[in-house]
């Protein structure tokens, strides 16, 4: 089979090209996500998570989106307010922090600030409170 590779090659030159554009593609995006300094969890992880280091949840979505329903024991902190130096993520500074919102695109962009900060035991809930949902995991719509 290898030895009509360089005939599928020379006929198909236009499959090669976007064959290797998306290796380099996936190399690259797993470079990046090797380097952001904070971990991407599955709501299954984040439940270990939360049963074996009881990190400091985070919900970053809007109070509305928050009393709607959050995860047992998060905070909701607005993403304007997410200052590092601030009380009380100062505080929080050598703690686990597990950080998220209604769907992980704001969440994940506070969790880069945070590590940019120092804050380095972060974690990001991928595909934040939809994703926690989906997964029939509990939330409540009790203030904390």
């Amino acid at each position: 089979m290898l030895e009509r590779l360089p005939e599928f090659a020379s006929n198909h030159p236009l499959l090669i090209v976007m064959f290797a554009g998306l290796v380099v593609a996936l190399i690259v995006t797993e470079i990046r996500h090797l380097k952001r300094g904070f971990a991407s969890l599955s709501p299954a992880l984040l439940t270990q998570l939360i049963n074996r280091a009881d990190p400091v949840v985070i919900d970053v979505s809007s109070s509305a989106d928050f009393g709607r329903g959050h995860i047992v024991g998060a905070r909701n902190i607005l993403p304007s307010s997410i200052e590092p130096a601030s009380k009380p993520l100062k505080d929080w500074k050598d703690s686990e922090l597990a950080v998220y919102c209604k769907n992980g695109m704001v969440s994940e962009q506070i969790c880069r600030k945070l590590v940019k900060a120092g804050f380095s035991k972060v974690h990001w809930l991928r595909g934040g409170l939809t994703a926690w949902v989906a997964d029939q995991l509990p939330i409540t719509r009790a203030k904390k």
